[in-house]
């Protein structure tokens, strides 16, 4: 690392320190010419390649940009938009990858924006899985509605089962 005061060629760390949950390191160096010191930040770069083999940072600020625009007139506040954004770049750096396809970024989204609003969903995934006809929003829904009763069917049974656990532990 060149040395922003004097341009020697080297310099030594000094100390290192994790910075924003592991995904930055800060260094703290010293000049061996000029024994000044300075900071450098080191960030892994997570690149996206769409579908046109064009390859581009990530980006929470799109992800926030698209998610934004599915859920126009919902009642979606900044901060669960924010998080959501928060969720998928974890997912998607979880992942381990330096590079990841836009295919997985998208299907990263749709699962935290489904149990965000699902009509937002709709719009996302229509947009995201390029719907063309009524059938397929019909299809999307259908799955949404499975999807839903069996939460319901799940919670009802654990409502069951604790309800009869109580009733058989009274006695009149």
């Amino acid at each position: 690392m060149r040395c922003p005061y004097c341009r020697h060629a080297d310099s030594r760390v000094v100390d290192s320190r994790e910075a924003d949950d592991g995904q930055l390191i800060r260094r703290r160096r010293s000049c061996p010419e000029c024994g000044k010191r300075f900071t450098t930040h080191e960030e892994a770069v997570l690149a996206v390649v769409k579908r046109s083999g064009v390859t581009e940072p990530f980006s929470r600020i799109k992800i926030i940009g698209g998610v934004r625009k599915a859920c126009q007139g919902r009642p979606v506040d900044e901060d669960s938009i924010a998080l959501l954004a928060q969720k998928v770049e974890e997912t998607v750096r979880a992942k381990g990858a330096a590079e990841i396809p836009s295919h997985d970024v998208g299907l990263a989204i749709l699962g935290p924006l489904r149990d965000l609003d699902e009509v937002a969903y709709l719009r996302f995934a229509s947009v995201y899985r390029s719907f063309d006809s009524l059938a397929d929003f019909e299809r999307e829904i259908e799955t949404l509605r499975a999807a839903a009763r069996a939460r319901a069917g799940a919670a009802g049974a654990d409502g069951d089962a604790g309800a009869a656990a109580g009733a058989a532990g009274r006695t009149n």
